[in-house]
């Protein structure tokens, strides 16, 4: 029951700092960020684990957290709150050609971020071409 318990506390623990870390951490790696993504892997491993290093162990672990994401992704799809809280939300950060500067700040957007974003996808060439930039739930910009 130890195993099960410090992988819920885990699991939950790192969905809170990703989360707070804003949704472009992870749809753009670096690689100091895949560096970072390692380190954490290890220690979570090694949280996990302390002295048991059985098989048994590690399997519990494995349904333990595969199963919090089976629940947390039923809950997102039933709840409407949950799913914000644990999604968030698609936000807004420009508007015909203008740049919502406190959206942008809230989700550590630089104006580059939505110019790569046009030009990758709809061949734009400046902001005034833009209708819409919204920051999706995944951290993908999308242009309208």
């Amino acid at each position: 029951m130890g195993l099960i318990l410090r992988a819920v506390i885990i699991y939950l623990t790192i969905l809170i700092i990703f989360r707070m870390s804003g949704k472009r951490t992870l749809s753009q790696l670096t690689t100091f960020d895949f560096i970072l993504l390692l380190m954490v892997g290890e220690a979570t491993q090694e949280a996990l684990l302390m002295d048991d290093q059985s098989i048994i162990g590690s399997l519990l672990i494995i349904g333990t957290l595969v199963s919090l994401d089976v629940i947390f992704a039923w809950f997102s799809k039933r709840s409407v709150l949950f799913d914000k809280i644990a999604n968030g939300v698609p936000v807004i950060i420009l508007k015909n050609g203008e740049l919502i500067e406190e959206n942008m700040q809230n989700a550590q957007i630089e104006m580059n971020d939505i110019l790569e974003a046009a030009r990758r996808d709809q061949g734009l060439e400046s902001l005034e071409q833009v209708k819409y930039a919204v920051l999706e739930k995944d951290g993908k910009i999308s242009i309208i």
